[in-house]
């Protein structure tokens, strides 16, 4: 439908509206409803399906996530926060969904509206629409620049996102011990530099989508300036009709916002690409193998470990050296340390 408002402009001007004949000028006030009708209704539909695939890939990710997780070995969550795994299921799905949601609908809609509207624009003036073509390349430039900053501020507020969490979960929890050694302050200054953390990320972020549209709109307005002067000179020989005119200058306005959209749409797209990233390093992880071969029907109680070393990661000693112990049923053993 959004071709078809340029459309009706070239023949309405061309003789039905100006020398007040012609069966368009009747049917015109039902065309404009036809098609307000039809766009309403796609818009609805495609409003709902949107929807509906949002909650549905957040649905999707997060049981894959959790699936994965409760199969993780005991040293994955030794290395991870809990704080930052929380925040994968709260707030990078959620990233990951408008990427596979909002940023399809824009990519769609509006690359039917793009190719609709060039494909007018050819046919009413083919030199024309070359010369807006030529801006083309220069636009991807702008945009792959952008969009490059935009993917690293995304991950960077993530992993800021996930140590914010970590300091709220751990206050939370430990409540008791911050009490009594008084350290609400400290924990208060934590928060406090974790929130900044991310207040920074985020406004790198939206400083770089900020510039990014003007820079394309600036480019997009040179190229929309020099078609306009090209255009008066071949009115002025006769080359376009009045009605052609004014149909080629208003596809070529009704370009501008589907243009904007695509590259708005970048912002949306990195964070949801960024995201994509730590979601499925969690999904790809491999699960700990249960290599157990004797199955035991009523056990007995008795627990023994026969030589057991542990050492971790990094570490420079181990922290169990050849460890042998036996619990007898009904036993009571106490482990003590400095600690």
């Amino acid at each position: 439908t959004e071709p078809a408002f340029p459309a009706l402009l070239k023949p309405l001007l061309d003789g039905n509206f100006i020398y007040r004949q012609g069966p368009l000028l009747a049917w015109l006030p039902l065309l404009i409803i036809a098609i307000f009708l039809v766009r309403g209704l796609a818009s609805l539909l495609s409003g709902y399906a949107a929807g509906w695939v949002a909650n549905k890939v957040v649905m999707d990710l997060r049981n894959e996530m959790f699936a994965r997780l409760i199969r993780l070995p005991t040293h994955y969550y030794d290395n991870h926060t809990t704080g930052g795994l929380v925040s994968k299921f709260t707030f990078d799905v959620l990233q990951v969904t408008g990427a596979a949601t909002s940023v399809v609908n824009v990519l769609v809609k509006d690359t039917l509206a793009i190719v609709g509207l060039l494909g007018w624009l050819f046919w009413l003036n083919w030199k024309l629409t070359l010369v807006s073509l030529a801006v083309g390349p220069l636009v991807v430039l702008v945009v792959r620049g952008f969009s490059n900053r935009l993917r690293a501020m995304s991950r960077g507020a993530q992993e800021a996102m996930g140590d914010l969490n970590q300091v709220l979960e751990e206050s939370i929890g430990c409540h008791r011990v911050v009490k009594v050694f008084g350290g609400q302050d400290y924990e208060a200054r934590r928060f406090d530099a974790g929130g900044n953390k991310v207040r920074r990320f985020n406004m790198k972020a939206a400083l770089a989508a900020a510039a990014n549209v003007p820079f394309v709109q600036l480019i997009a307005a040179v190229a929309l300036a020099i078609i306009v002067y090209l255009a008066t000179r071949q009115a002025s020989t006769g080359e376009i009709t009045v009605g052609g005119f004014v149909s080629f200058l208003t596809a070529m306005l009704l370009l501008l916002a589907p243009l904007k959209h695509l590259t708005g749409v970048s912002e949306t797209l990195q964070r949801g690409l960024a995201a994509a990233e730590a979601v499925f390093v969690l999904i790809d992880q491999a699960a700990e193998t249960d290599e157990g071969t004797k199955e035991i029907e009523r056990a007995r109680g008795e627990i023994e470990y026969l030589d057991v070393s542990l050492s971790y990661p990094g570490a420079l000693r181990p922290a169990l050296d050849q460890v042998s112990l036996r619990i007898a049923p009904g036993e009571r053993i106490a482990l003590v340390g400095s600690s």
